[in-house]
């Protein structure tokens, strides 16, 4: 028969309301992270008027409008920069237990932007393959251009998209409610593909 003490000290004992099964996976939060910082970089050089490493990387159309300075460019570079960096810290906040709206939030964006990434990296990727077999014929100009899209910001940008995804993922799965927290993510990616798609059916962005 438990004691008195026993028993008042289960009565006081506070019941733990448990978030998460587990901890998140933080790996996939910190790739997430490193990639979106490493990717913010050349961003904001070239929106500080250089072009160190875009010349041969990077379409000719978009260098000559950093090169010239052009206003509307200049603060796109800065608001993709800035964007960059806020995809880091969605990654850093799917590393931690968060609150219900945050985590609404941070599996929102993490959708998104996994299936925005992905599908921009493997239209680099596609592209890249078939000029290469020869399907599609391009300037010889653009042909080494083209290789840097197919053999780096392809495959940058899919990285980024399997990290987020990865780590949005891995967020889900742990919380006790993943149900709720699924439909969130699932809206971000099913609208991120709507707009790739209005965006490859239109040729803007």
């Amino acid at each position: 028969m438990p004691s008195k003490r026993h028993a008042l000290i289960t009565q006081l004992a506070p019941i733990p309301h448990l978030t998460f099964r587990q901890p998140p996976g933080k790996w996939p939060g910190y790739a997430v992270a490193v990639w979106g910082v490493l990717f913010a970089i050349p961003s904001f050089v070239w929106a500080m008027g250089s072009t160190f490493g875009a010349e041969s990387t990077v379409s000719p159309s978009l260098v000559k409008l950093a090169r010239d300075g052009v206003p509307w460019f200049m603060a796109v570079l800065w608001v993709t920069g800035f964007l960059k960096l806020v995809g880091a810290l969605i990654g850093i906040g799917l590393t931690r237990v968060r609150g219900l709206r945050m985590s609404r939030l941070l599996v929102f964006c993490g959708g998104g932007a996994a299936v925005l990434l992905a599908w921009h990296g493997g239209l680099f990727v596609v592209h890249g393959v078939q000029v290469e077999a020869g399907f599609v014929a391009v300037e010889p100009g653009l042909l080494g251009l083209t290789r840097w899209y197919l053999y780096l910001w392809g495959p940058w940008f899919v990285a980024g998209g399997l990290a987020f995804a990865a780590a949005t993922v891995r967020y889900v799965r742990r919380y006790d409610d993943h149900r709720a927290l699924r439909i969130y993510g699932a809206v971000g990616a099913l609208g991120a593909l709507l707009l790739s798609l209005a965006s490859s059916i239109t040729g803007i962005g």
